[in-house]
């Protein structure tokens, strides 16, 4: 019953439990595994990213692409990169997002890779390239399911958002609506759209729906996983309740969020703009 994999998946399964010594545990057995090592440094890199610890998760990174590298899996190590991608520019470091990405598409360029480095390219604001990646997604996999009604309608609508044109993107999301509590790759990317759709509705101002969506993050821990998405929902949550104007919600919100970050990178661009909009919350009624 023993596989390569399975310490990996023990390592997730801590996680979701909050085991810490149980997580060192089986990332230590990973070690030196051909196949675990890599993924095993890539889930550790979601979960320093989950924990805002960005400069540790960038290393862990670098070490699952060497890995993958010496076991000549030049695919895997785009894939872990892109994934890198998805994480950093949903921390604000978008030029870092954007040149993972590229970094990823040009190891590798196949379905995958190329739908969260696409996807990772318009969060970050490269609207032609991300455009570019996504007519060549559309071209090679014209009747792939994950293609046509996951990445295609997720990396759209981003585009869409970044043109200031947020009802634009909650109408090219309706295609992902089906099957966006489902599983696009073979690791924990998970519920992109669903993230996109949030964001689209904090820029319509709909604090209701907005929380509504960043709550499925919150409402679905087996799938969201590892992915770092997961801890950045949490903000999108108590933005989204400060926006109904409900200030006790919301400062609950940022608290959860920040005491999730307590031991992140200071300079996150993430962090240091959710401290700003929890100081100019109205204080709490007497």
């Amino acid at each position: 019953m023993e596989s390569e994999y399975l310490p990996v998946m023990r390592y997730v399964l801590a996680f979701l439990r909050g085991d810490s010594s149980q997580m060192a545990h089986f990332a230590s057995a990973a070690a030196g595994e051909p196949g675990a090592e890599a993924l095993s440094l890539s889930i550790q890199a979601d979960v320093e990213g989950w924990y805002g610890r960005l400069k540790n998760a960038s290393e862990l990174t670098d070490g699952a692409m060497q890995s993958a590298r010496r076991n000549d899996a030049k695919e895997t190590a785009a894939f872990y990169l892109a994934q890198a991608a998805l994480r950093d520019v949903e921390s604000g470091y978008k030029l870092r997002a954007h040149d993972e990405a590229n970094a990823a598409i040009k190891l590798a360029a196949n379905r995958d890779v190329e739908g969260m480095a696409g996807l990772a390219l318009a969060r970050a604001g490269d609207l032609r390239v991300a455009e570019g990646v996504a007519a060549d997604l559309n071209k090679s996999f014209p009747l792939d399911t994950l293609v046509q009604r996951y990445w295609l309608p997720t990396t759209r609508a981003a585009l869409a958002l970044e043109r200031k044109d947020p009802n634009r993107a909650l109408e090219l999301l309706k295609d992902a609506s089906v099957i966006e509590l489902g599983t696009p790759t073979s690791t924990s990317t998970i519920l992109c759209p669903v993230y996109v759709r949030g964001e689209t509705y904090l820029a319509l101002h709909d604090g209701k729906r907005a929380a509504g969506e960043f709550q499925k993050f919150i409402d679905h821990p087996g799938l969201v996983s590892t992915f770092p998405w997961g801890a950045f929902a949490r903000l999108g949550l108590a933005r989204a309740y400060a926006l109904q104007g409900d200030t006790a919600k919301a400062r609950a919100g940022y608290k959860d969020f920040l005491a999730l970050w307590k031991d992140a990178d200071p300079d996150v661009p993430l962090l240091i703009q959710a401290k700003a909009e929890y100081t100019k919350l109205p204080s709490p009624s007497n």
